[in-house]
């Protein structure tokens, strides 16, 4: 079977070659670097033993920095991070530069995954939320080499697509040392699919185990003084939006600006969104709007202007800190939400749309303790907001409904580090 996968592959590569090419011309960076998905790079050399974390992009490598923090402070340890996409290597050059050994992750076929493994010779391979891949695993288990699932989470859907292929998915999760699932529901799906109990610990989501420092609540404090200058303003930030959701966020912004009246300019929108490809087309939507729109790549803050366009990377933590109301994107569109728990650990009263699939977990939970609303339409938004701006108590109510969520759920990252503190003995 496996080398069935593998001559498919090679059956569309040049399918593969295109699709990258597609994408090169939306995101420039998709052109470089090929060679390392392929297994050419330089050798790692080292006498240390070798840690393979693989995350795929920007949110599951942000979701494991503390845990690639604790792994950094133990110098017998040498940590290899892979990624799928440039968004992804950016923020892991630009968190951690030399600490760490950084390549693009090698594609899923075995003369690939020979030449992968044989430049950093792994001691153990630890891999992020899904992304699971049977020839890369098959190699670990051929080689003796432990491969764990780190915060494991399997949507419903995703677990319809791996049934679709049982004889591909039973054997590649039999093939996973450890399994360290984020929750119970997650934890039986992954059973269904063939995991073996004996395999399997439910240990919680480690995204809840953020921490605010000192340091980043201070320049958030600075950046809404920033925002305060003529007058006192709310911020509401639409954070990871996808193509189809700014329209509607910019519809209810004019909608809550209409009805505040004479007060409109007393709400702020910072519009971040999820993609850099789309950054200027999103800023040009903006202005096309008749908006004042000002730029955080060009650290333009106006007092007069209307929308703040988050075009940065690695400052989404710093502009929830320096907001009031957190819409979470990818949710309008059936894309399946992201990451709540940022703009939860700041006390921020949540909103979202119904398309949650990747976060179910999360929302119900933030939705049980009336922390975040689930809004259908850019009416709905608009009314949503409009309450949390006019009604202060009720969004001092909301967002602590949402941190206490978000600290009554911290522990998981303790419970992982000691799985992988077993394995690596």
């Amino acid at each position: 079977m496996r080398i069935l996968y593998s001559c498919v592959f090679y059956l569309l590569l040049p399918f593969i070659l295109l699709r990258l090419v597609w994408r090169s011309f939306a995101a420039p960076a998709y052109a470089r670097r090929w060679a390392e998905r392929f297994g050419f790079f330089p050798h790692l050399r080292t006498t240390k033993k070798v840690i393979w974390l693989h995350t795929v992009s920007v949110g599951e490598f942000l979701a494991a920095l503390p845990m690639i923090r604790r792994l950094l402070a133990d110098e017998s340890l040498q940590l290899v991070i892979t990624t799928t996409t440039p968004t992804g290597s950016e923020r892991v050059r630009a968190t951690l530069g030399d600490a760490v050994f950084h390549v693009y992750a090698p594609y899923d076929v075995p003369d690939v995954l020979a030449r992968f493994f044989a430049r950093i010779n792994p001691a153990i391979y630890l891999v992020m939320e899904t992304e699971l891949w049977p020839n890369t695993l098959a190699t670990c288990a051929r080689r003796k080499i432990p491969a764990l699932l780190i915060n494991g989470r399997l949507s419903e859907r995703s677990a319809r697509g791996y049934a679709r292929f049982s004889a591909l998915t039973a054997p590649m999760l039999n093939n996973l040392t450890l399994a360290l699932i984020q929750n119970t529901t997650d934890a039986a799906r992954f059973t269904q699919l063939g995991l073996p109990e004996a395999k399997l610990r439910v240990t919680g989501n480690i995204k809840f185990d953020l921490t605010l420092t000192d340091e980043l609540r201070a320049r958030a404090a600075d950046l809404k003084a920033k925002f305060n200058v003529a007058s006192e303003r709310l911020v509401w930030i639409a954070a990871s939006t996808h193509q189809g959701e700014d329209e509607i966020i910019l519809d209810a912004f004019s909608a809550v600006r209409n009805k505040l009246g004479d007060n409109a300019h007393s709400l702020l929108l910072i519009l971040v969104p999820r993609h850099p490809e789309r950054f200027e087309r999103v800023g040009q939507l903006c202005e096309s709007r008749g908006f004042s729109t000002m730029r955080r790549s060009r650290a333009e803050i106006s007092a007069d202007m209307d929308i703040l366009l988050g075009d940065t990377m690695g400052e989404l933590m710093l502009l929830f800190g320096a907001s009031d109301i957190a819409f979470v994107g990818g949710s309008l569109v059936p894309n399946g939400g992201h990451n709540f728990i940022e703009p939860a650990a700041w006390g921020l009263p949540l909103l979202s749309g119904e398309h949650l699939f990747n976060f179910a977990e999360v929302s119900a939970l933030l939705h049980a303790a009336d922390g975040l609303a689930i809004v259908h339409s850019s009416d709905e938004l608009a009314a949503s907001v409009y309450e949390l701006v006019v009604d202060a108590k009720l969004r001092k109510c909301k967002g602590e409904n949402a941190l206490r969520v978000a600290v009554e759920n911290r522990g998981a990252l303790d419970k992982t580090f000691a799985h992988i503190n077993t394995v690596l003995k």
